[in-house]
């Protein structure tokens, strides 16, 4: 297990219905930006068969990421036990985990639109994982 600051770090779920496009894209940007504050998972109730087709596109070309190397679809079921859980703004049908603090993102589903919707909600995920970082590190998750 790695440490930040003598202590574990966190285990953070991004969790969505499909686990397909927005909680794969937060897990790739909470790798990309913050692995050194928190490990990042995501997961879906209902997984796809695979990570949407546009979001591994655009996550490559404007991050350099290759989603489906490193990441697929998966349950609830496959998570570690996490502390932190992140739901993308699926209201209803959103997942329930245990965890120490939950929090919803509140992202549209930019699924079957133009690059352009895709582009917005990876900006709003960077910023919201690189918010979400710093609260980690300053002990002011509730906040």
């Amino acid at each position: 297990m790695e440490q930040h600051n003598g202590q574990q770090k966190p285990k953070v779920a991004f969790l969505c219905v499909h686990n397909s496009c927005r909680s794969q894209m937060a897990e790739a940007l909470g790798k990309k930006l913050a692995s050194d504050v928190f490990e990042s998972y995501s997961a879906g109730t209902e997984p796809a068969a695979r990570i949407n087709a546009q979001a591994v596109r655009l996550m490559q070309q404007v991050y350099g990421i290759q989603m489906e190397e490193s990441q697929y679809n998966k349950p609830l079921s496959q998570l570690p036990p996490v502390d932190i859980v992140v739901t993308m703004g699926c209201n209803v049908q959103c997942p329930t985990l245990p965890c120490s603090h939950r929090e919803d993102w509140g992202l549209e589903d930019p699924s079957g639109k133009e690059d352009s919707a895709f582009f917005q909600v990876m900006d709003q995920i960077e910023e919201k994982v690189l918010d979400l970082k710093r609260r980690i590190q300053r002990g002011k998750l509730g906040q």
